[in-house]
């Protein structure tokens, strides 16, 4: 099997991929990345030597080199994954997440539509991972279900919420086999520091503030990376067609306290005295449309296909900071834009 994934150098994207290409030598793995800022090769040097991978530097918005990809390689799946996803980058630049998360997913549904031709006998499948901030916002009670009616409120939601609707009705339409996933916040390894979790670590390294937003109240529901790809692969290969699944990671948390529990932890590991990285928290104000609570319902994904978190938060907290302890040349790697000088150079 001939599998495309989007995206694949990225944070969640590179954890797909690995888990990939170890576990199915019988599939070949294409990564299909732009290598903007979040995409990062140096996520995947362990296994950028298997005979079963490809990397493909590409952009999902070109149309002409999507069908050229598709003509040559006939991918009988696809898990589309490339995306803008900071919020707080759409709302200095939405079109910027127009273009790729909408018109870059309606190329990627035609390209794959014209591969599929209609083939009800093959297992081909185009699996579109989404977000739960397509929901909207929730009070303090309730959890978002995959039947919860989308309410987006930043253009980044907006955008994801877009692309999903093209989904269904790219399936409703043309019956293309599809599933779509909505998953809460992920964390753990390889995330770029513009994230709470990664940004906040580098910051306590080198002493700086940590800016909390409004009062810190926000609460998330958090996804550990790894987790997520096991999740990913179980939905790829016996989800339902047309079917949603809600991925997260029953770990509510309110903003202000994971920024203290990672002030603890980070402490700890650092042999810092207690409570000195809590110094650091500076409360800033508020961003636009900041949505005050997102919650996820993982009971069918549970039920259907047997899966659950493997860790709790502080477990996966605790893999994360050590992660980012023993990976400094990575982070400072990241944090000064060298590794895209680098891979500009080697993929012009």
């Amino acid at each position: 099997m001939n599998v495309l994934i989007t995206g694949g150098a990225g944070f969640i994207g590179s954890h797909v991929v690995r888990l990939f290409v170890e576990k199915y030598p019988n599939y070949h793995i294409y990564n299909l990345d732009a290598l903007t800022y979040a995409g990062n090769l140096e996520n995947l040097v362990d296994i950028e030597n298997k005979p079963n991978y490809t990397f493909i530097k590409g952009d999902i918005t070109e149309e002409a080199f999507v069908n050229s990809l598709f003509g040559t390689y006939k991918f009988e799946g696809v898990i589309h994954l490339a995306a803008e996803s900071h919020v707080d980058r759409s709302i200095k630049d939405p079109l910027a997440f127009v273009k790729t998360n909408v018109i870059g997913s309606m190329i990627l549904l035609n390209a794959f539509k014209e591969c599929w031709k209609g083939d009800t006998t093959s297992k081909k499948r185009f699996y579109h991972v989404s977000t739960d901030e397509v929901y909207g916002s929730l009070g303090e009670t309730g959890l978002f279900t995959e039947t919860t009616p989308y309410d987006p409120n930043s253009p980044y939601s907006a955008s994801k919420a877009s692309s999903d609707h093209f989904v269904r009705a790219y399936g409703e339409t043309y019956k293309l086999p599809y599933v779509i996933t909505n998953c809460s916040n992920n964390y753990g390894q390889n995330q770029f520091p513009e994230k709470l979790i990664p940004l906040f670590i580098n910051n306590i390294i080198h002493n700086k503030p940590l800016p909390v937003y409004g009062d810190g109240n926000y609460t998330r529901d958090w996804l550990y990376v790894k987790d997520h790809a096991i999740a990913i692969d179980l939905v790829f290969h016996k989800g339902v067609n047309g079917e949603t699944y809600n991925i997260g990671g029953v770990n509510e948390w309110k903003n202000i306290d994971l920024v203290k529990l990672l002030c603890k932890q980070m402490d700890f590991e650092l042999g810092r005295p207690k409570g000195t990285s809590e110094q650091l928290i500076t409360y800033v104000k508020d961003r636009p449309g900041h949505d005050l609570r997102y919650a996820i319902d993982a009971s069918k994904i549970k039920n259907e296909l047997g899966w659950e978190p493997s860790v709790t938060f502080e477990e996966g907290l605790e893999k994360t900071i050590k992660w980012y302890l023993s990976n400094e040349n990575w982070l400072k790697n990241v944090t000064s834009g060298q590794y895209q000088l680098y891979y500009k150079k080697q993929y012009r």
